[in-house]
């Protein structure tokens, strides 16, 4: 039979009315024939009860540099009491099921405690399980050493696991259910006229996360493209609703009616805040030595502009006092302007498409939206903002290509 896995995140499982609701959903899927892999988050969000951030403050709270092997071992425990109660309640419901740890689901990782990296996914015992018609619950965000060392997989691994264990069991599509209806056009707790996009490629999603969006973790995006996998983003609370698919564009296939309005431009803005702006004069030869050290210090920058005799770019503002050491021991004259933000147009087509940029720019300039910067790629077009213009920028610029 077709194996489906479904990845349900933390909102999907936070309550018993919840879990609930994926039962319906998993009885659904059954009915068809389906044979189903279940990946699942802990419980809610920061503040609940047995959500990771609670555990995590646990040992937080009494130790402000804990033993990164314990914390892994306390913070995998959130998936294994959600994926233990969920089993229970499929079983309540007539539902064979078995629940699975990361290490008996086979999922071997590198020893990197808190943000490790699958090495290799042994399937075996969770197609044991499908065989005897039980729906599997594995415990997503971990996995074990090969000296049999719990690890977790850093702030998004359960997407990655559920992923993971898809490319092993060699699926065509893996679900992930989350507490919205799909991936936007923009955020809709700051753009209320956001759209959600019925079919988005990879590189744009990935583009998407990578920009601010949080939408689907990169790492998982990625996985799924190599392994030519459909992801399908749902709301765990409205599953009949289609939702957003992710995969090749060459591969997504539109009937007669969709494909006049899927070949118009398709965009989403993503936003980013908390991060600085730096101007150095210097010389070109020069700047080559300061790159390398950033890069000594582990100090990710963007959108760079290099000019003659002057170079900016931007960072994290936690990034900034390191920095600053780095460029005071060259001597440096700089410039670091603090409390901006990063709002960015993705879109497969932006290349190819005359007067994009002049779009952004009336739109933030009808707004009265100070422009201290941009840059672009391919598929992006990011503009630097003071923070306190984000939410109107991403308004304005949304607006120019969403409202008519």
């Amino acid at each position: 039979m077709e194996i489906l896995v479904q990845k349900f995140g933390g909102t999907s499982v936070e309550s018993y009315d919840k879990m609930a609701k994926i039962c319906q959903i998993v009885k659904t899927q059954k009915d068809k024939g389906l044979d189903l892999v279940l990946v699942v988050s802990a419980m809610g969000r920061k503040g609940a009860p047995y959500a990771t951030d609670t555990l995590i403050n646990l040992c937080g709270d009494i130790n402000s540099n804990p033993s990164k092997r314990e914390m892994d071992i306390i913070m995998s425990c959130g998936e294994m009491i959600s994926g233990t109660i969920l089993v229970n309640m499929l079983i309540a419901n007539g539902i064979e099921a078995e629940f699975l740890t990361g290490q008996q689901a086979g999922i071997l990782t590198t020893d990197t405690y808190s943000d490790a990296r699958i090495k290799y996914i042994n399937p075996s015992r969770i197609k044991q399980a499908l065989k005897q018609d039980k729906v599997v619950v594995i415990a997503g965000f971990q996995g074990v050493t090969d000296e049999g060392e719990i690890t977790t997989l850093g702030r998004g691994g359960s997407d990655t696991s559920a992923v993971a264990i898809g490319k092993a069991l060699e699926c065509d599509t893996v679900e992930i259910y989350t507490d919205v209806d799909g991936i936007m056009t923009a955020d809709p707790r700051i753009e209320p006229e956001a759209k959600i996009l019925d079919f988005i490629d990879y590189e744009e999603v990935f583009q998407m996360a990578d920009k601010g969006a949080k939408v689907i973790h990169p790492r998982a995006v990625q996985l799924a493209k190599s392994g030519n996998i459909t992801l399908a983003i749902k709301n765990a609370m409205n599953p009949t609703y289609k939702g957003t698919k992710i995969g090749y564009m060459n591969s997504y296939t539109l009937n007669d009616d969709e494909y006049e309005e899927e070949n118009e431009l398709k965009v989403a803005v993503a936003h980013k805040d908390n991060i600085a702006q730096v101007r150095i004069k210097t010389e070109e030869d020069k700047f080559t030595e300061i790159l390398d050290e950033i890069v000594n210090k582990n100090i990710s920058i963007d959108m760079i502009n290099f000019f003659i005799k002057e170079k900016t770019f931007v960072v994290d503002e936690v990034n900034i006092e390191e920095l600053k050491v780095v460029l005071d021991s060259f001597n440096l004259d700089y410039e670091i302007i603090r409390d901006c933000a990063k709002v960015t147009l993705i879109g497969s087509k932006i290349v190819a498409v005359p007067g994009i940029m002049s779009k952004i720019v009336r739109g933030l300039s009808k707004d009265g939206i100070s422009l201290l910067q941009t840059s672009d790629s391919h598929m992006t077009i990011s503009c630097l903002v003071n923070r306190e213009d984000m939410k109107k920028a991403v308004h304005a610029i949304h607006n120019e290509f969403y409202i008519k």
